[in-house]
């Protein structure tokens, strides 16, 4: 089967993190939409794997966690009457757990919001800490539960708890975040420092998320709940091994330690082609036609 080149694919690869839809990316890349299609399910199983493998044994000092709403295919009210919805549709939630020092993107995790999804987020999330760090969360009940049952007494851990009020029922306010009153910080376990309990930076990377599958008031949600994991694979890599964060000058992985250079798509690449087997051919088989005929 025919591939697309390396630097085509990195073009690509490049415009869907950037927050191109695909079939933008598809008309300016000139190439078809099923190539683009294509490319996002290969590339966004080989990140998945790509992060596993390289974002483990992490040193940190704090990490905050939140999760962002998006939806597939219909809202979650809306699932029930659409016509023929797809596996995973309604209300999807993207956790992650980012590095307040090195804004490493350490976890992450596409789902649902219910103790379940908790608890698989903060086992990832153990699993890729090489040291004892304070975590900061929101107020999200499944949190505490999901936080004792990953990292048991060797966490210093708090909440911080964000109130809203109604505010004026006016036409604009259908479009606009309700009305910040206070936070109350909340020290769950151990001795968190007070003066770190925030989750600024977490939310800010939930803001600048550059996938267009996250702008709401659009068309450009997920239509496939698998295409949405995939992309938000591609984007984790994206964010921790090629783009260069503007603050620190360097890369996310390389502030952790993770990496020594900047990693381009084209490595990638090269690596996620090496992991296809070759074709097999298929056994030789002499013609019986004579040579003399």
């Amino acid at each position: 089967m025919n591939k697309l080149p390396i630097a085509k694919r990195a073009q690509i690869l490049s415009m869907l993190c950037e927050g191109m839809s695909m079939r933008a990316t598809s008309r300016i890349a000139d190439v078809s939409i099923n190539m683009v299609s294509k490319l996002l399910v290969e590339a966004g199983k080989f990140c998945s794997v790509y992060h596993d493998e390289n974002v483990c044994g992490v040193t940190a000092k704090r990490v905050q966690c939140d999760e962002i709403w998006s939806f597939t295919y219909a809202r979650q009210k809306n699932v029930e009457g659409s016509k023929a919805a797809p596996a995973g549709s309604g209300d999807t939630w993207t956790w992650t757990g980012i590095d307040a020092d090195s804004k490493l993107i350490v976890s992450w995790l596409v789902g649902g919001r219910d103790a379940e999804y908790a608890n698989a987020f903060m086992s990832d999330l153990g699993e890729r800490l090489a040291n004892r760090v304070q975590l900061i969360t929101d107020g999200h009940r499944a949190y505490l539960e999901a936080v004792e049952g990953a990292f048991g007494a060797h966490m210093d851990y708090a909440q911080l708890i964000k109130m809203y009020g109604e505010g004026p029922k006016t036409p604009e306010r259908k479009y606009s975040p309700s009305e910040f009153v206070c936070a109350e910080q909340r020290a769950a376990q151990g001795k968190p420092e007070k003066k770190h309990i925030s989750t600024s930076y977490v939310e800010r990377q939930n803001l600048t998320m550059h996938m267009r599958r996250y702008t709401r008031l659009t068309n450009a949600f997920s239509k496939k709940f698998e295409n949405h994991v995939q992309m938000v694979a591609i984007y984790t890599v994206f964010y921790n091994f090629v783009q260069i964060h503007k603050t620190l000058k360097v890369t996310p992985a390389m502030e952790a330690g993770l990496t020594g250079s900047v990693v381009e798509w084209a490595d990638i690449l090269e690596a996620m082609d090496a992991t296809v087997p070759a074709p097999k051919r298929g056994p030789y088989k002499k013609s019986k036609r004579s040579d003399h005929s």
